[in-house]
């Protein structure tokens, strides 16, 4: 996929919730126009005798009603009209202003419900169709938030990132980030699939709960059986069930906190450098990559995009040290420490 970073105010939300149930909002708007209507019927009740009535000359409150349904609507037939100069300020000053709020509701209620939907049920079909070789994010906590500025920091397209969450608010900021959100629960097999998980090139799964996570990680499993997943949890027994319930790599925050204080009670620089390797603002990267096939045949020490430092063939894991590393073969992938400048794509 493109590396070019687009204009994130471009993208849009593959799902808006709204604030209201649909009934909840379309009754509010019903009651508000019939409130108005309702208004402006006193009004021409209370203004009778400025109307005159060219069938029989009285006008009843039926007339009132009538005359108020053909005025707000603009049919205008012309058998009641107000003849007297206050009836006629009334209908100018005061009807004409809850006239045209009565149509504004009546067009923003069609809008929202008939055409609104089906633009955005069309741009979300549209949006699911192009959706391959993503990163699907659940959970956009602290966790979720860091990783995915990271990844757009290194160069990933926020049209390439979907992040799943329960809450509004959170998605708002990935949205901002340009970002594809959704509105859900990552416990479901169907939101899950609205987002093509299984043609996803990696899923994270951070969704502040240990329990939440391995539940998520087993539903991500089910739907996408190939797709690696990277997931997050916070203690120590729990990370065997997450690799259990079928994550490819599990994070501890806090071990890995621990390790840079260890670092630092090393050397001063350790966890300094640790952090420079982990994130892409720092002077070296550390890149995990496949062979590439000019390399093939050659040692790992003589990689030129970096310092090679470990190769996972298949099953094995082989240090830079060790006599196999004097041979990179072809499906090897590479672990390396590359200038931040580099591209080892």
């Amino acid at each position: 996929m493109s590396k070019k970073r687009p204009n994130p105010a471009l993208f849009k939300p593959l799902r808006r919730a709204i604030g209201v149930p649909v009934w909840a909002d379309v009754a509010i708007r019903l009651g508000l126009a019939l409130g108005l209507i309702f208004l402006v019927v006193m009004v021409h009740w209370l203004d009778r005798d400025g109307l005159k009535d060219t069938h029989d000359g009285t006008v009843s409150f039926l007339d009132v009603v009538y005359f108020t349904m053909i005025s707000i609507t603009t049919t205008g037939f012309g058998d009641i009209a107000p003849v007297s100069d206050k009836s006629r300020l009334i209908e100018a000053v005061i009807v004409t202003p809850i006239r045209l709020a009565v149509i504004y509701i009546f067009v923003g209620t069609a809008y929202n419900f008939i055409i609104k939907r089906s633009w955005e049920t069309w741009r979300m079909k549209r949006i699911q169709e192009r959706l391959e070789d993503h990163i699907v994010v659940l959970g956009y906590g602290v966790s979720g938030s860091e990783a995915v500025q990271e990844l757009i920091a290194r160069g990933t397209d926020p049209s390439c990132i979907v992040v799943i969450d329960p809450s509004s608010a959170r998605l708002a900021l990935a949205e901002s980030a340009g970002c594809n959100v959704m509105e859900g629960d990552a416990t479901r097999d169907e939101t899950l699939e609205a987002v093509r998980i299984g043609k996803a090139r990696s899923i994270l799964v951070s969704a502040g709960r240990d329990d939440t996570t391995i539940l998520i990680i087993l539903t991500a499993r089910h739907v996408a059986p190939k797709v690696p997943i990277t997931a997050v949890v916070r203690a120590d027994d729990n990370e065997l069930l997450a690799r259990q319930a079928g994550a490819d790599n599990v994070i501890n925050p806090v071990r890995f906190t621990g390790l840079l204080l260890a670092g630092s009670a090393e050397g001063q620089h350790i966890s300094e450098y640790l952090s420079d390797l982990a994130s892409v603002t720092g002077r070296v990267q550390l890149v995990e990559r496949k062979v590439k096939p000019d390399e093939i045949g050659k040692p790992l020490e003589k990689i030129a995009t970096g310092k090679g430092l470990r190769i996972y063939r298949g099953s094995r894991v082989i240090g830079f040290w060790e006599p196999d590393a004097h041979v990179l073969e072809a499906d090897d992938l590479i672990v390396e420490i590359s200038y931040a400048s580099c591209d080892p794509a």
